[in-house]
């Protein structure tokens, strides 16, 4: 998750990102397992200047205990994006926007479960918006790739947490659930 604390820096964000993608060979979406190695060093070296918080929830699918979680989806979405938004960053009258997968059903039922479940005050509003308009969703998905790619055990330690580490000073948390 990433979150701003003033609507502002957000903005800057986002234009930074818009200018950043006129400045690459890079047209398209940032997304974190399309893009190049060359492509996230400039995304990572760029973000740096920018004031926002990265909080993650990391979580081993295999570890998962709950019948309920394991076989349903969107159960399993619905309770760790709540754990997520609900893990300390201490949101007030939050705006939360999330990538928008799935159907109108599930969106629907995801926004209620919130509403629902998380403290009154702490959030304001639930969107969905499309990764490919939007440059934020896009920098949650670079900055979920770079956490994501830190625990391959595949690849050089060095080399799977070199993004991570660009990031190091904005993570405030990044809870691994077991």
């Amino acid at each position: 998750m990433v979150v701003f604390r003033d609507f502002k820096q957000a903005e800057a964000c986002s234009q930074a990102i818009k200018d950043l993608r006129l400045r690459l060979p890079h047209s398209g979406e940032f997304k974190f397992n399309k893009s190049d190695s060359r492509v996230k060093d400039s995304f990572f070296e760029v973000m740096q200047s920018h004031t926002f918080e990265v909080w993650a929830l990391v979580i081993d699918k295999t570890l998962i205990r709950s019948e309920n979680l394991r076989r349903n989806d969107e159960k399993f979405y619905n309770y760790f994006v709540k754990l997520l938004l609900d893990c300390g960053a201490k949101l007030s009258n939050a705006r939360v926007k999330i990538d928008g997968s799935g159907d109108r059903e599930f969106k629907n039922q995801l926004q209620r479960y919130l509403k629902r479940s998380l403290p009154i005050g702490s959030v304001s509003s639930v969107k969905f918006s499309d990764s490919q308009k939007d440059d934020l969703i896009q920098l949650a998905d670079m900055v979920v790739g770079a956490i994501a790619r830190s625990y391959r055990t595949s690849e050089e330690r060095s080399k799977a947490s070199r993004w991570r580490d660009m990031l190091n000073k904005k993570i405030h948390n990044c809870w691994e659930f077991k």
